[in-house]
């Protein structure tokens, strides 16, 4: 009862002591579990999200992309979270090991083994059985990949089609006109002629994971949740808030996309990735619009000029067969090495309509390699790079367990957080890194801030409305 007691009276301090929380995108990077931080989240109460490409992948899983349901199995035995997979989202894989297992046997999978970064708690599975799991759906991902590139011409990426590229009977992968020996030469379901088709046997395996994704309703309630309360960037408190980047090209203009002739960049790239995923989720039509919209869900994933994203490639199959490093690079967008400028975020900051004088960019996506020396502070404070880089994955690369950005009315302050393992071997003393950043010139009090500009119309409106009455503009009715 006592210690009921206590965590209750926690739980109601960090409640009153934190107003919202802003989630800069990436829940599903990676980690272990988050469909537990999904529902801390939908409990917690005033939380925002500014979608992540790792979100947009599970939520295009959710409105019924087939690339990205393999995806999500792919990253998940990738680095062994299958109770993530299974447990929590009730994601049934006896399908896909029993494939597997009939395909792959005698298939060592190197390739392919899995990362265990993490041990599973209900489903332990053998790591030759997720090695040969991990082949086969991502087999499985680059033959829809390939098809789904096939009838997009129009993202104009058709150098991702990396099955174009790969001669399944020489066993090489052309890259710049040059060809790599692959590293990886048993693909019993590839057809050299039509590397993209699907065996009847692919294709009934497919069945049964689109079934298990539509049927989950744990995903369908967190991504219900993400929507609700989310999206591609947010101004908040004469702040923007996004995950990714704003396109740029090596000038320094807004660089983006063009459909059906229009080109979309900066703001409106943003506003029509946004309508696109909502597109692609709530319309249940069977019309090319919708099926386009599904589509770039992936898009959003690994396109070179989506603002989820920002990278020439995501190069998955070129890690798995390629052995030269230079072809596996992936080159970050403009925007990364032009952040440093404070005219460019000036820039940026118009763009979104938000005040360059006093305004902050808040950007996600990127860990921030502190033992390299780099540094979360960009253009003179003018930009935040707070990647969580809570995941076991990104921590030998960043040196600690990323950020949480603390804005109150007194100041900016940085939060650095350690590795799990050190917090429990604090014995749960645990305090991160607190380091002030910006000293406000005043304090911020509650007029200064957007809930306080809604308070100050709603009394403006009731002033109105007392005057009207006072003159005798509106008459009091007998009840």
């Amino acid at each position: 009862m006592v210690w009921d007691f206590i965590a209750g009276l926690c739980v109601m301090i960090q409640k009153v002591c934190v107003n919202v929380v802003h989630i800069i995108g990436d829940i599903f990077d990676r980690g272990n579990g988050p469909h537990k931080i999904m529902e801390e989240l939908i409990d917690f109460g005033n939380v925002d999200v500014q979608w992540g490409n790792h979100d947009a992948l599970w939520m295009g899983a959710a409105a019924g992309n087939q690339v990205s349901m393999c995806c999500v199995l792919r990253v998940g035995i990738s680095y062994n979270t299958f109770d993530t997979l299974e447990h929590g989202y009730g994601l049934n894989l006896r399908a896909l090991s029993m494939f597997a297992q009939d395909v792959y046997g005698d298939d060592p999978c190197e390739r392919f083994r899995p990362k265990t970064l993490y041990e599973n708690i209900y489903d332990e599975v053998e790591p030759d059985l997720a090695a040969r799991m991990h082949k086969a759906v991502a087999i499985l991902q680059f033959k829809l990949e390939s098809q789904m590139l096939d009838r997009n011409p129009e993202w104009g990426i058709p150098e991702r089609n990396v099955l174009h590229r790969t001669d399944f009977r020489r066993m090489v992968f052309t890259e710049d006109g040059q060809e790599h020996p692959l590293l990886d030469t048993n693909f019993p379901t590839i057809d050299p002629d039509d590397p993209s088709r699907l065996t009847p046997a692919e294709e009934e395996l497919l069945r049964s994971i689109d079934g298990s994704f539509r049927q989950s309703e744990t995903l369908r309630r967190h991504v219900d949740f993400l929507y609700a309360n989310g999206g591609t960037y947010l101004r908040s408190n004469g702040n923007l808030l996004y995950h990714g980047c704003v396109p740029l090209t090596e000038d320094g203009e807004f660089d983006g996309i063009t459909v059906d002739g229009t080109f979309y960049a900066g703001r409106d790239l943003f506003d029509y990735v946004e309508r696109q995923m909502i597109n692609a989720y709530y319309d249940r039509d069977d019309s090319e619009d919708h099926r386009r919209a599904v589509d770039f869900m992936w898009y959003l994933w690994v396109g070179a000029l989506s603002p989820l994203f920002g990278k020439s490639k995501m190069a998955t199959f070129e890690n798995y067969f390629v052995a030269d490093k230079a072809v596996r690079k992936e080159v970050y967008n403009h925007y990364y090495s032009l952040y440093e400028d404070p005219a460019i975020c000036d820039k940026i900051l118009t763009e979104f309509d938000v005040p360059t004088e006093t305004g902050h960019i808040f950007n996600g996506h990127v860990p921030v390699k502190i033992k390299d020396g780099e540094t979360p502070l960009k253009a003179g404070g003018k930009l935040y790079v707070i990647d969580g880089g809570i995941s076991k994955a990104y921590q030998p690369k960043t040196g600690i367990a990323g950020y949480t950005l603390i804005f109150n009315s007194h100041h900016l302050a940085l939060a650095e957080h350690t590795t799990f393992s050190e917090i429990e071997n604090d014995m749960g003393s645990y305090t991160p890194k607190i380091t002030v950043t910006e000293e406000m010139p005043r304090r911020i009090l509650m007029r200064d801030t957007d809930a306080g500009a809604v308070l100050q119309e709603r009394i403006a409106d009731l002033q109105q409305l007392r005057d009207a009455y006072r003159k005798g503009l509106l008459k009091e009715e007998r009840v």
